[in-house]
Order: structure tokens, then sequence, then C-alpha cells
């Protein structure tokens, strides 16, 4: 395997069967192999949060065994982060363990936009924004491959439930495509450019995304440069034939030659070019060819290294939602605590299905609060838990009774609530935002007899918090991975100051929701019908009320912003805006703040949020500490898809630059002016009266056949949005013998 072959040799030399065979997997997990030619099968797994290889059978949803590996927080936490540089690091070990594992691609990072908190697989998903998804998804794969091994970019695209997930047609115009669902593919492949992009089992407008040719062809590699191959989920293949000529370059899993075959077939007849054919095997064969060398070599595991990689993952993604100065325990405070949960002492630490990984260790916040403290922390479970074993057969009033007795006395009850396993998993949706009633009923209970109770969160997508005025503090940790124990335990004690944000809104009720009413959809159709606005946009943009808005998250110290600056250079397409902000910590320990810039656009053409993330920055600071953020904006933060022309364009006028704490939480306010690009729309036979007397060309041609001031009147406001065509049919306008295409030619 040290040997690496020559790509365009083996290519020239490969039969159409063998070609064939080369563009769909040798089994589950593998791709094939020529070997005569010296082109060995290599290995594809899953594990977008940790490495999943799977040492006996082989399946897609997490039912057989996999071999031991780090089990790092998954997206939902490393979302919340809001740190790059600390998801690159984390890339990187992901990076060496696949290496060290004989694994030539990690299948992740995972990075669809989280539409609707019901989507049963957000956990495995970075955020509601394609701003802050494309960052952190562009850090992570650059991390990974920096070891010599490739990712795989997934869903592409719009794959935001899994609700009939393998046939849905999800039903979304072409501008929210490109504003909220493509741009995070678009950031990580431009910046990044992992070895493959996965393409989704749904249809898109109807078609199939493994045979979407402006999908996979026209927009990923036409526009977006992308030089990778394109790789099917697992099962995403309807036709095979109709995918190569798409842009599809490898189906996974094998398929016991069928539809080798088929493709074979299709070329011998005509039907599929063999020149299409060769594009893809030159694609799979480069890919095999770039992961020979570190698989050649490679490495060893630094798995206590690892795991404290974990552990700091985890407690920088946990975000502290409300502290009435309860927390952080002091010591004294902390040695009276008592611990009231089973999350505590058995951790639900990730999400279910393809992406469930083997833990090196697993730590439980029970075991660290008493070693971190040096007491026996009292414990009650507090109530049952579905799929924890044993759990589920307790009697809740039992351990209700047993938890409120052991809190009555307490100075501190650290209570840990969650959803259960079974709640969330690749495959099937939630069906509901709240927290089991078993739980809550231990919180209020609690809470009656003591007033000093902390609840620590585990849950993959965001839950309802209307029990929160019975907690003096809500510590959302989401799913922590293998160290998350231990890094509540650093948190909760004061070892670590939070600095995590939301990535997600946490809403009231799935009422309010953007996608209420049109999620999962009906009879194989979903209706985008909120468009643009999904997560904040919807909320900030509607005035809705939110328990914790989009960017939330307290800290142990405080921050001021100061002297907030925005300097516009160029015009049009080339214009772009210095941010600049003076961030202090103005309390009294140190600690990291997330600083946000959002950009609004009150005067644009065409309905637009009224503000959107562009650009944030991370930054530690000492007490009395202060700096100087600056975040460069580009005429692309600027623009917004025009759906008529069908490209990008910076309306102009008067800008608003944001910067914040969070999406509601806005500390400085700038207003510029942007010199926009003049926009003409072209004329055509759809034309109407209003778009031709905006036309610098249309307008004189068509102001010679009115009468004198009819644009102005009120019945050229009446005529306004009516076709010209229509017009001329009613008699209202002579367009001369030549007719409308005489009008339109004289342009």
């Amino acid at each position: 395997m040290t040997d690496v072959f020559d790509v365009e040799r083996v290519l020239a030399e490969l039969t159409l069967e063998e070609k064939a065979a080369l563009t769909s997997g040798s089994d589950f997990w593998h791709t094939d192999s020529a070997q005569r030619l010296g082109v060995p099968a290599v290995m594809v797994t899953d594990g977008p949060h940790g490495l999943r290889k799977q040492a006996t059978s082989a399946d897609h949803l997490g039912l057989g065994d996999s071999v031991p590996a780090t089990c790092f927080p998954p997206a939902a936490a490393l979302g919340s982060t809001w740190d790059a540089d600390l998801l690159r690091r984390v890339g990187a070990a992901l990076g060496r363990e696949t290496r060290a594992n004989d694994v030539a691609v990690l299948l992740g990072p995972g990075i669809n936009m989280k539409r609707s908190p019901l989507c049963g697989r957000n956990f495995e998903y970075l955020a509601e924004d394609p701003a802050l998804a494309g960052e952190l998804g562009a850090a992570l794969v650059a991390g990974v491959q920096s070891e010599g091994v490739g990712t795989s970019l997934k869903h592409f695209a719009v794959n935001n439930q899994e609700s009939d997930r393998m046939r849905v047609s999800a039903e979304v115009d072409e501008r929210t495509l490109r504003e909220i669902y493509f741009p995070a593919f678009e950031r990580v492949v431009t910046e990044a450019q992992p070895w493959t992009v996965m393409c989704s089992y749904n249809r898109i407008n109807g078609t199939y995304a493994s045979q979407n040719h402006w999908l996979l062809t026209e927009v990923l590699r036409d526009e977006w440069g992308f030089e990778g191959l394109v790789v099917s989920d697992w099962g995403a293949v309807f036709d095979r034939v109709a995918a190569l000529a798409a842009g599809l370059d490898l189906e996974m899993p094998a398929t016991g030659g069928r539809t080798d075959a088929e493709v074979v077939a299709a070329v011998r007849t005509g039907e599929l070019d063999e020149a299409v054919l060769d594009v893809a095997v030159r694609r799979v064969l480069t890919m095999i060819a770039r992961a020979l060398p570190a698989l050649a070599e490679p490495g060893e595991i630094d798995h206590p290294a690892h795991h404290e990689l974990a552990r700091e993952a985890a407690a920088a993604g946990s975000v502290l939602l409300k502290n009435d100065g309860m927390l952080p325990l002091a010591a004294e405070d902390a040695a009276r605590a008592v611990v009231i949960g089973e999350f505590a002492r058995t951790p639900r630490y990730q999400g279910a299905g393809s992406s469930q990984v083997n833990p090196t260790r697993l730590d439980d916040a029970l075991t660290a609060l008493r070693t971190a403290t040096g007491t026996e922390l009292p414990f009650a479970a507090g109530f049952s838990v579905a799929g924890v074993a044993g759990s589920q057969d307790a009697d809740d009033d039992a351990l209700l009774a047993e938890a409120v007795e052991v809190a009555r006395n307490a100075g501190t009850v650290l209570l840990f609530l969650g959803l259960p396993a079974p709640d969330e998993s690749e495959g099937y949706d939630r069906t509901h935002l709240g927290l089991p009633a078993n739980q809550i009923a231990v919180l209020r209970a609690v809470a009656a007899v003591n007033p000093r109770v902390a609840v620590v969160l585990s849950n993959g997508s965001a839950v309802t918090v209307e029990w929160q005025d019975d907690a003096a503090a809500v510590l959302e940790c989401w799913l922590g991975g293998q160290a998350g124990g231990s890094a509540v335990a650093d948190l909760l004690l004061g070892v670590r100051n939070p600095s995590g944000r939301l990535a997600e809104t946490i809403p009231h009720r799935i009422e309010d929701t953007p996608a209420f009413g049109n999620f999962p959809g009906e009879a194989g159709q979903v209706r985008y019908g909120e468009g643009l606005l999904i997560g904040y946009r919807w909320y900030d943009t509607r005035l809705v009320d939110v328990a914790y808005p989009f960017g939330h998250g307290l800290s142990y110290t405080s921050f001021g912003y100061d002297d907030l600056t925005a300097e516009v250079t160029g015009t049009g397409a080339d214009s772009s805006i210095r941010v600049s902000v003076t961030v202090t910590n103005t309390g009294q320990r140190a600690g990291a703040e997330v600083v946000q810039v959002y950009v609004g656009d009150p005067e644009a053409a065409v309905l637009r949020p009224v503000r959107e993330l562009k650009g944030f920055a991370k930054v530690e600071l000492a007490p009395g500490e202060s700096t100087r953020v600056q975040i460069e904006l580009t005429g692309r933060d600027l623009s917004y898809w025009h759906p008529a022309l069908r490209r990008w364009v910076v309306g102009g006028g008067r800008t608003v630059i944001e910067a914040g704490a969070s999406s509601r939480d806005i500390r400085a306010v700038a207003e510029v002016q942007v010199a926009g690009e003049e926009i003409v729309l072209p004329l055509d036979t759809e034309s109407t009266f209003n778009e031709w007397l905006a036309h610098p060309a249309g307008a004189p041609v068509l102001t010679a056949l009115l009468p004198e001031g009819m644009a102005d009147s009120e019945m050229g406001a009446m005529l306004g949005d009516a076709p010209l065509r229509s017009l001329i049919g009613f008699g209202m306008i002579d367009p001369g013998p030549d007719g409308l295409p005489g009008l339109l030619a004289r342009l």
C-alpha cells in the first residue's frame, strides 16, 4: 500500500466492467479494488464526532459493535462553542484516529440547517444559521484532512427531517436554497475542499438529490469549484445510470453487482457516454490515491490527550442559560450539595443511529463531582428514564419521594434532567419539545422544599423550559461526549467559565416555530413555506417572543462593548465593511465573549430578515482587559439572491450594522450607506406595465405609446402589475404593426 498508483495509467487500462465496479462499493464500508492494476479497496466509515469503525457486522444505524474511539461532543455541542480554532483541533484528533484505524474517509461533518427543533438528527448538525455552520464546518474539515485522510460533507442538500427522508420532496424556492440551505456547504467547499460530498436521500423540488444535475454539477462543481467526489448516502441511489449522468461518482453501499451491470449495459447501448463514467472513475481513483500515504503510516493515538480535548470541547459547548448568582458553587456549597437525576449516574452523551461511537472511557457527572469535591455527595435517581436498563421499571412515585427527602436539608440541589435516548435518533423525528412529565414533577417537588436548584440538561436539540422559574440556574450541556461528566463538574465548580452560546433558538412552544404547519409534510412532500425566515430570522423579524435567543449564553463574568465603527469601501459587488468594536471584561473572572455581528438591509427591494449573522469572534479576556475586535464583511455578506436575475446582488442604501451578545442582546449599532449596483431586470413577454416603466430602455419606448400623464395617474397605478401583453390584448395600448415582439426588438 506504500506505492501510489498513476491514476491516468490505471484509468486507461481498466475494462468497462472494472470502471463500473469502481464507482460502487465492494461491501458496506469499502470501495472496490482493481488488484491487477495495484488499486486497493479503502475503508470509509461513520463518525462526525468520533470514529465508528464496525468490528463485526456492518450496518448504517449503529446496531453493530464498533472499535473503541474517542467520543467527542456531537455537533449540537460543538456548534455552541462558536470556536473555529477548537473545532479545528477536534478535527485533527478525529483525523488521527481515522488514520490510525486504516480508514480513508470519515463520513462527516453534517452541516444541514436546524429548520425545526423536532428534527430527530439535529444533534448531528451544527446550527440554525449558515454563517456559523459554514465557518465551524470548514474548521472541522480542515482539521480532519490535515492528517491525510478525507471527510464527507453531508447531507447535500435540504436534509432537514428524518420523517420520510428517503423519498420526501423538499419544495423550496431557489432564493431560500441560495441564502439559507446552500451557503454553509459553499463555504466549506470553497475554503476547505472536503475530499467527498455526500448527497442526501430526499428529493429537491421533485428530483432526487442523487440524480440532480443542477445540484451536483452546475452548483457544486461549476459554480463552487468542488474538486472531490460525490458519494451517495447509504442507499440513496435510485437510478445508478441517471445518478452518474447527474454527477454522482460513488454509490454506497455495494449492490452485489446489480447496478454495475446496469451501468455497463447503459454504456454499451449508448444511453451513458463512457466519458461520463471515466470522469467518475477518475475521481474515485484520485481519492484512493490521496489516502494511501497516510494509510501506509497510520501512527498512534494519544487517547488520554484526546479525552482531555473532549472534556475541553464539552465545557466550551455548554451554555449557561440562567443563573441567579448560584453558580459557580463556592467550596462550602459544593460540599453540602446533593445530586439528583438518573442522567448524573447514567450519562446521555451522544445521539442514536449511524453516528454512535463506542467510547474509550466514559465520565459520569456524579463520580466527577464526588472526586472534585472530595465528598461522597448524596444521590437520588429521582425518576425513571426510558432506554436505561432497569430504570424504566422503577417506581416513579418512590423515586420522587426519595429525591424530595434528599433535597430537603441540602445546601444545593444539582438536578440532572434531559431527553431519554429513544426521544431523538436518526430515522425518525421528535414528536414534542418538552421534557418527560416525571422529570418536571421531580423539579417542582424538589424546588418546593429547596429553592437552590441548578438544572443540568442533556439533550441533542432544543427543549422547552416552561419549568425554569423553579430553578435558580439552568446549564444546557447538550450531549457532552465521553468526557461530558467531568466537563459539567468543571463548570459547576468554577474550574472553567461557561463560554458556550446558543447555535439554535429555544422557543416557548412548538406552535411558535417557523416550520410549524409545514413539518414534516404530507403525501411525500414538505413545503418550506417559511422561506428565508428560519431560526432567529423568523423570531426576530416577526417579533415572536422566545425563551432564549440565538447566540445567548451567560458567563461568570461580564463584558462591555464600546466604540463600534463601520468603514465602507468599494461599491456594488466589490463593497466591503470593516467592523470594529472594543470589548472589555468588566467582571472579576477571566472569561470568553462571543462578539456577534449582524447586518440588516431595511431598504431592500425584497423581503430580508431584520438581521442576519455575518461574522463573529470569540475572545478570551482577563478581568479588566480590553481588546479591539475587527470583522471584515464582504460584498457577499451584504448581498441577497435576486430571484429574477438569478445571481447575488448588492442592493445598497441604508445598511444597519449591529454588534451584540445574542440576536436580541445588541450592544452597539451603526448605520452606513452602501453604494449598490444598478439592478435592471430584463424585459420579456410577461413583464408588467411597472417593470417597463422602471426599465431604462423600456420606459421611453412605452411612454411614447401612452396618453400624456397616464403613467403617473390613478389609471397607471391600477395597471401597474398587469403584464403589458394583457394591456395590448385589451386594446389599451397600441404597440404598432409588429406587436409586443416589435417593442421588445426595439430594446
